[in-house]
C-alpha cells in the first residue's frame, strides 16, 4: 500500500506547512536528508494545543497532540520532497519536547502518538531513532513540540 493509500485509509488529509513565526525555515535538505523544524501541537481549529503534562493534560491527550503533530510534520515533509511522500526512504529520527511538570515521567508515551502514526503510514521505513524530553515550557504554551529527520530518494 502506498503512503497515500495508507493516509486515505486513515482518513488523513495533509495540509501545506504553516509559515514560520520566527527566524527559521520549515525545512532544510542537505544531501539526501531533510530536517523538519519543530512543529507545535495544534488543535483542529489551528490554535496551539496549550497545556502541561502532569498538570492539566494527561498522557492520552498528550498522545493525541503528538499524533496531530505527526500529521503536520508529514504535510511539511510532503512539500520538502516536491509533493511526493513516496520519495521518503526512511524516517531517521524524531525528537520530542513535552511541556511537563518536574515529576511527570511519561514523555516517551506521549511521543508514541507521533511515532506510532509514522510507523503506520510508512511501514518499516517509519521506524526511527528517537528522543523524548520533558521541558519547562514550549513556545506559545503548547503541550508538545516535535522535529523530524527523514532520508529521501
Amino acid at each position: 500500500m502506498s503512503v497515500y493509500e495508507k493516509l486515505k485509509s486513515l482518513d488523513i488529509t495533509l495540509a501545506p506547512p504553516a509559515a514560520p513565526v520566527a527566524a527559521y525555515v520549515m525545512y532544510v535538505q542537505t544531501g539526501n536528508l531533510v530536517f523538519i523544524s519543530g512543529h507545535i501541537a495544534k488543535k483542529p481549529d489551528g490554535t496551539p494545543w496549550v497545556g502541561q503534562l502532569g498538570k492539566n493534560i494527561d498522557t492520552a491527550e498528550g498522545q493525541k497532540a503528538a499524533r496531530a503533530i505527526a500529521i503536520d510534520l508529514m504535510g511539511t515533509l510532503q512539500e520538502a520532497v516536491g509533493g511526493d511522500l513516496n520519495r521518503v526512504k526512511r524516517i531517521v529520527k524524531v525528537m520530542s519536547l513535552v511541556n511537563s511538570t518536574p515529576d511527570y515521567t511519561e514523555q516517551h508515551l506521549v511521543t508514541n502518538g507521533c511515532s506510532e502514526l509514522l510507523g503506520e503510514v510508512f511501514g518499516d521505513a517509519g521506524k526511527h531513532a528517537r528522543s523524548a524530553f520533558g521541558v519547562a515550557q514550549i513556545p506559545r504554551g503548547a503541550c508538545v513540540e516535535i522535529e523530524l529527520i527523514a532520508e529521501v530518494a
